[in-house]
């Protein structure tokens, strides 16, 4: 059996112990007992940022995004969809610039769509700007 892997759970932030071999069973939060992992992405806020980003093994990829932007709505489909895709070795969230602004002013998000993909609780890439699913996949694959 191999090491856990840490996952935050999206729905309410607690941190589980999933075994790296079991991450692709549905394992739910021992807290809460939602799903770890629901095939779409997880909504980031300012109070669950660190729970949900920092307090996990797992790469993640957030969305940063605004309702009233075009290719921010245009690009929601695509991530949603690549959300299905990638889990459970990646999670992808989202961040509602507006509604978020202590953490988008922190990130120095200065434009949107903003993709900003975590490991280790830290950024390790960014990409500004909406992109097909397969350059979205390559993107994120390149940067793991």
């Amino acid at each position: 059996m191999s090491c856990p892997t840490r996952v935050a759970c999206p729905a309410c932030g607690a941190s589980n112990r999933v075994p790296t071999e079991r991450l692709d069973q549905q394992p739910k939060c021992g807290k809460c007992a939602q799903p770890l992992f629901a095939g779409h992405p997880a909504v980031i806020t300012d109070a669950n940022f660190a729970a949900l980003v920092q307090g996990t093994d797992l790469p993640v990829v957030v969305d940063c995004w605004a309702a009233w932007c075009g290719p921010c709505r245009s690009f929601a489909p695509i991530f949603a969809a690549a959300a299905q895709k990638l889990e459970p070795g990646v999670r992808l969230a989202k961040l509602d610039t507006d509604a978020n602004p202590e953490t988008a002013a922190r990130l120095g998000i200065r434009s949107i769509p903003t993709l900003i993909l975590f490991k280790d609780g830290k950024a390790v890439s960014t990409k500004v700007g909406a992109a097909p699913k397969s350059a979205l996949k390559q993107w994120v694959e390149s940067a793991l």
